[in-house]
């Protein structure tokens, strides 16, 4: 079943509490009290779903930051999630109720680095979404970096990490590869080898799969992954690697 399918039905995921319950209790139409007393869900169910409504939510309080919800962010939406038609109306009730409620975006993001807090790359992941979002009516704007910024702040990224995120999704059509990878151009050929292994093996779908991140979601990773691989051919060929 697609994870759509899984919000749409699952008190249990309702149950999970927090900003994110609450939100998905307002979509059900209850109050989030009434999903108190349902049985629990699974672990990878609950993963799965606070990631999916996470950048929901996160995408809304972003758009909200910018000042208007323009057309290409409504199809970079649709893109992110690969929604099926059936639940394009329940995606964009929840994407406006997050848009529209009262509380800012850091309680969102708060719960999300506390259940993600063992696997900062999933939330790596999510912040992605995020920038793919942001970026869809031209580059990334300087309100929404400023809030980007601020979101991987609290879930405790690396500030090198958020500068590797800003060198893929920032520049354009002049990204540097290096910028892409992490690292200096100083950096030796080994040190190179290792940092690029490194991101590969933290960034491989099947792996991010397996630590929460739901499979609708995998046209993301595959696109990390070959951004990576782009990268590292580029530098790989100019350093005449084997």
């Amino acid at each position: 079943m697609s994870i759509w399918g899984k919000i749409v039905g699952a008190a249990a995921g309702l149950a999970m509490g927090g900003p994110i319950g609450a939100l998905l209790g307002a979509l059900a139409g209850h109050a989030v009290d009434w999903y108190r007393g349902q049985p629990a869900a699974d672990d990878d169910a609950t993963q799965h779903i606070a990631f999916t409504i996470g950048v929901i939510a996160l995408g809304a309080k972003m758009a909200k930051a910018d000042g208007a919800v323009t057309a290409e962010e409504v199809t970079a939406f649709r893109r992110v999630f690969r929604v099926p038609p059936e639940e394009e109306p329940n995606v964009e009730r929840l994407f406006n109720l997050a848009r529209r409620d009262s509380a800012g975006f850091e309680p969102y993001a708060r719960q999300l680095a506390g259940m993600f807090k063992d696997r900062p790359e999933v939330l790596e992941e999510l912040l992605q979404c995020l920038f793919t979002i942001a970026k869809a009516d031209g580059d990334v704007k300087p309100a929404e970096l400023d809030y980007l910024r601020a979101v991987a702040g609290l879930f405790g990224l690396a500030q090198a990490d958020f500068h590797r995120l800003c060198a893929e999704e920032c520049a354009g059509c002049d990204v540097d590869p290096y910028g892409v990878l992490g690292v200096e151009r100083q950096i030796d050929d080994e040190s190179l080898k290792a940092a690029y292994r490194r991101l590969i093996r933290e960034h491989h779908p099947d792996r991010l799969i397996a630590h929460g991140m739901p499979a609708d979601f995998i046209a993301i990773a595959t696109d990390k992954m070959a951004r990576i691989n782009a990268a590292y051919d580029i530098i790989r060929r100019e350093r005449k690697l084997a």
